[in-house]
Protein backbone atom coordinates (compact mmCIF):
# COMPACT_ATOMS: atom_id res chain seq x y z
CA UNK A 1 0.00 0.00 0.00
CA UNK A 2 2.54 2.44 0.53
CA UNK A 3 4.57 1.59 -2.25
CA UNK A 4 1.53 2.73 -4.44
CA UNK A 5 0.97 5.78 -2.29
CA UNK A 6 4.87 6.61 -2.89
CA UNK A 7 4.17 5.81 -7.07
CA UNK A 8 1.37 7.84 -7.25
CA UNK A 9 2.76 10.87 -5.35
CA UNK A 10 5.74 11.49 -8.05
CA UNK A 11 4.88 13.73 -10.16
CA UNK A 12 4.80 13.23 -13.85
CA UNK A 13 6.62 14.77 -16.35
CA UNK A 14 6.47 15.83 -20.24
CA UNK A 15 9.16 16.79 -22.63
CA UNK A 16 7.61 19.73 -25.03
CA UNK A 17 9.56 19.65 -28.23
CA UNK A 18 12.04 22.24 -28.61
CA UNK A 19 10.65 24.85 -31.12
CA UNK A 20 13.15 26.15 -33.85
CA UNK A 21 13.84 29.86 -32.07
CA UNK A 22 14.66 26.94 -28.61
CA UNK A 23 17.79 25.75 -30.26
CA UNK A 24 21.29 26.78 -28.77
CA UNK A 25 23.20 28.71 -31.19
CA UNK A 26 27.02 27.89 -31.87
CA UNK A 27 30.18 30.41 -31.64
CA UNK A 28 30.43 30.14 -35.57
CA UNK A 29 26.76 31.81 -35.34
CA UNK A 30 27.83 34.62 -33.39
CA UNK A 31 30.22 35.40 -34.91
CA UNK A 32 28.38 35.76 -38.16
CA UNK A 33 25.93 38.00 -36.46
CA UNK A 34 28.39 40.60 -35.56
CA UNK A 35 29.65 40.65 -39.49
CA UNK A 36 26.40 41.09 -40.17
CA UNK A 37 26.23 43.99 -37.12
CA UNK A 38 29.20 45.22 -39.90
CA UNK A 39 27.31 45.87 -42.46
CA UNK A 40 24.88 47.55 -40.86
CA UNK A 41 27.24 50.11 -39.72
CA UNK A 42 28.84 50.34 -42.92
CA UNK A 43 25.08 51.37 -44.11
CA UNK A 44 24.60 54.06 -41.95
CA UNK A 45 21.52 51.63 -40.22
CA UNK A 46 23.13 51.49 -36.72
CA UNK A 47 25.76 53.81 -34.93
CA UNK A 48 28.82 52.93 -33.14
CA UNK A 49 27.06 52.57 -29.55
CA UNK A 50 24.43 50.47 -31.04
CA UNK A 51 26.63 48.15 -32.46
CA UNK A 52 28.47 47.69 -29.53
CA UNK A 53 25.34 47.08 -27.73
CA UNK A 54 23.95 44.49 -30.52
CA UNK A 55 27.75 42.87 -30.48
CA UNK A 56 27.54 42.19 -26.68
CA UNK A 57 24.27 40.78 -26.98
CA UNK A 58 24.85 38.25 -29.83
CA UNK A 59 27.72 37.26 -28.42
CA UNK A 60 25.91 36.45 -25.20
CA UNK A 61 22.79 35.06 -27.17
CA UNK A 62 22.06 31.33 -25.86
CA UNK A 63 19.50 30.28 -28.50
CA UNK A 64 18.08 31.37 -31.65
CA UNK A 65 15.31 33.66 -30.86
CA UNK A 66 17.86 35.37 -28.79
CA UNK A 67 20.21 35.71 -31.97
CA UNK A 68 17.38 37.04 -34.00
CA UNK A 69 16.11 39.55 -31.83
CA UNK A 70 19.18 41.37 -32.24
CA UNK A 71 18.61 41.87 -36.16
CA UNK A 72 15.08 41.53 -35.73
CA UNK A 73 14.70 45.61 -37.02
CA UNK A 74 17.31 45.54 -39.67
CA UNK A 75 15.60 45.13 -42.97
CA UNK A 76 17.28 43.01 -45.67
CA UNK A 77 20.01 42.21 -43.34
CA UNK A 78 19.60 38.42 -41.92
CA UNK A 79 21.02 35.77 -39.77
CA UNK A 80 20.33 32.68 -41.97
CA UNK A 81 19.34 30.11 -39.18
CA UNK A 82 17.97 33.18 -37.14
CA UNK A 83 15.61 33.73 -40.45
CA UNK A 84 14.80 30.27 -40.37
CA UNK A 85 14.16 30.40 -37.00
CA UNK A 86 11.64 33.48 -37.38
CA UNK A 87 9.98 33.23 -40.61
CA UNK A 88 6.78 34.43 -40.92
CA UNK A 89 3.60 32.56 -41.40
CA UNK A 90 2.68 32.32 -44.91
CA UNK A 91 -0.92 33.45 -45.49
CA UNK A 92 -2.02 33.21 -48.93
CA UNK A 93 -2.41 36.25 -50.55
CA UNK A 94 -4.87 36.89 -53.70
CA UNK A 95 -4.06 33.91 -56.53
CA UNK A 96 -1.89 35.10 -59.32
CA UNK A 97 -3.76 35.39 -62.53
CA UNK A 98 -4.35 32.15 -64.13
CA UNK A 99 -3.34 30.34 -60.99
CA UNK A 100 -5.37 27.43 -59.45
CA UNK A 101 -4.77 25.75 -56.48
CA UNK A 102 -3.65 21.82 -57.20
CA UNK A 103 -1.78 23.14 -60.31
CA UNK A 104 1.68 23.89 -61.43
CA UNK A 105 1.45 27.82 -62.56
CA UNK A 106 2.73 28.60 -65.82
CA UNK A 107 4.73 31.18 -67.22
CA UNK A 108 5.66 31.27 -71.12
CA UNK A 109 7.22 33.03 -73.93
CA UNK A 110 8.54 32.81 -77.22
CA UNK A 111 11.18 35.30 -79.04
CA UNK A 112 9.94 37.86 -76.39
CA UNK A 113 10.65 39.05 -72.74
CA UNK A 114 9.15 37.55 -70.18
CA UNK A 115 9.42 39.47 -66.58
CA UNK A 116 7.91 39.05 -63.49
CA UNK A 117 8.90 42.47 -60.65
CA UNK A 118 7.04 44.44 -58.04
CA UNK A 119 4.83 42.85 -55.38
CA UNK A 120 3.85 39.60 -57.74
CA UNK A 121 2.08 36.80 -56.37
CA UNK A 122 4.71 33.72 -56.43
CA UNK A 123 3.08 30.46 -55.86
CA UNK A 124 4.29 27.06 -54.25
CA UNK A 125 5.44 25.75 -57.85
CA UNK A 126 5.85 27.08 -61.22
CA UNK A 127 6.97 26.48 -64.61
CA UNK A 128 8.83 28.62 -67.11
CA UNK A 129 9.01 28.12 -70.18
CA UNK A 130 11.27 30.34 -72.95
CA UNK A 131 12.38 30.14 -76.48
CA UNK A 132 14.55 32.55 -78.19
CA UNK A 133 13.72 35.31 -75.83
CA UNK A 134 14.82 36.47 -71.88
CA UNK A 135 12.91 35.75 -68.32
CA UNK A 136 13.40 38.19 -65.44
CA UNK A 137 12.24 37.10 -62.01
CA UNK A 138 12.46 40.01 -59.86
CA UNK A 139 11.39 38.12 -55.91
CA UNK A 140 12.80 41.06 -54.23
CA UNK A 141 9.13 42.45 -53.75
CA UNK A 142 7.14 39.30 -54.39
CA UNK A 143 4.38 38.53 -52.42
CA UNK A 144 5.74 34.33 -51.64
CA UNK A 145 3.28 32.30 -50.32
CA UNK A 146 5.25 29.26 -49.22
CA UNK A 147 8.74 29.04 -47.65
CA UNK A 148 9.61 26.65 -50.36
CA UNK A 149 9.13 27.68 -54.06
CA UNK A 150 10.16 25.03 -57.16
CA UNK A 151 10.64 26.25 -60.47
CA UNK A 152 11.16 24.31 -63.33
CA UNK A 153 12.89 25.84 -66.74
CA UNK A 154 11.97 25.07 -69.60
CA UNK A 155 14.69 27.86 -71.42
CA UNK A 156 16.02 27.29 -74.77
CA UNK A 157 17.95 29.89 -76.69
CA UNK A 158 17.95 32.50 -74.58
CA UNK A 159 18.94 33.86 -71.11
CA UNK A 160 16.97 33.62 -67.78
CA UNK A 161 17.87 35.92 -64.66
CA UNK A 162 16.46 35.13 -61.48
CA UNK A 163 17.04 38.29 -58.52
CA UNK A 164 16.16 36.80 -54.83
CA UNK A 165 16.04 38.74 -51.40
CA UNK A 166 19.84 38.73 -49.75
CA UNK A 167 17.86 36.86 -46.82
CA UNK A 168 16.45 34.01 -49.36
CA UNK A 169 18.40 30.89 -51.18
CA UNK A 170 18.54 28.45 -53.99
CA UNK A 171 18.91 25.09 -54.77
CA UNK A 172 20.17 24.66 -58.33
CA UNK A 173 21.48 21.03 -57.77
CA UNK A 174 18.43 19.38 -60.05
CA UNK A 175 19.46 21.42 -62.99
CA UNK A 176 21.58 18.48 -64.48
CA UNK A 177 20.88 19.57 -68.00
CA UNK A 178 22.98 22.50 -69.48
CA UNK A 179 23.89 22.65 -73.10
CA UNK A 180 25.61 25.00 -74.77
CA UNK A 181 24.91 27.54 -72.23
CA UNK A 182 25.99 28.93 -68.34
CA UNK A 183 24.80 28.30 -64.81
CA UNK A 184 26.04 31.16 -62.45
CA UNK A 185 25.18 31.73 -58.54
CA UNK A 186 26.19 35.18 -57.97
CA UNK A 187 24.32 34.74 -54.15
CA UNK A 188 26.62 31.92 -53.36
CA UNK A 189 23.63 30.65 -51.44
CA UNK A 190 23.52 27.31 -53.14
CA UNK A 191 22.40 24.44 -50.56
CA UNK A 192 22.10 27.19 -47.87
CA UNK A 193 19.27 28.17 -45.17
CA UNK A 194 17.62 30.51 -46.16
CA UNK A 195 13.88 31.92 -46.30
CA UNK A 196 11.81 31.80 -48.56
CA UNK A 197 14.29 29.30 -50.56
CA UNK A 198 13.88 28.80 -54.12
CA UNK A 199 14.52 25.30 -55.57
CA UNK A 200 15.10 25.41 -59.52
CA UNK A 201 15.29 22.41 -61.88
CA UNK A 202 15.03 21.76 -65.92
CA UNK A 203 16.87 22.63 -68.76
CA UNK A 204 19.13 25.87 -70.19
CA UNK A 205 19.95 24.73 -73.51
CA UNK A 206 21.99 27.48 -75.60
CA UNK A 207 21.64 30.19 -73.12
CA UNK A 208 22.46 31.42 -69.54
CA UNK A 209 21.24 31.32 -66.05
CA UNK A 210 22.32 34.08 -63.47
CA UNK A 211 21.39 33.88 -60.00
CA UNK A 212 21.89 36.92 -57.82
CA UNK A 213 20.98 39.51 -55.31
CA UNK A 214 19.49 42.82 -56.15
CA UNK A 215 21.49 46.12 -56.80
CA UNK A 216 22.43 48.55 -54.61
CA UNK A 217 22.73 52.39 -55.74
CA UNK A 218 21.52 54.79 -58.63
CA UNK A 219 21.41 51.76 -60.93
CA UNK A 220 20.11 49.15 -59.16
Amino acid sequence: MGEEETAAAEPVTETKPLSERDLRVSDDEREHVVGVLQKAIGRGMIDLDEFTERTDRALASRTRGELNAVLADLAGLYHPAAAMAAAPSYAAPAPAPGFSPGRRFELNAKYSSLVRSGPWVVPPEMVVRNKYGSTKLDFTEAQVQSPVVHIELDAKWGSVEVIIPEHAAVDVNSITDVKFGSLEDKTRSNGHMGNPRFVLSGRVHGGSLVIRHPRRGLFG
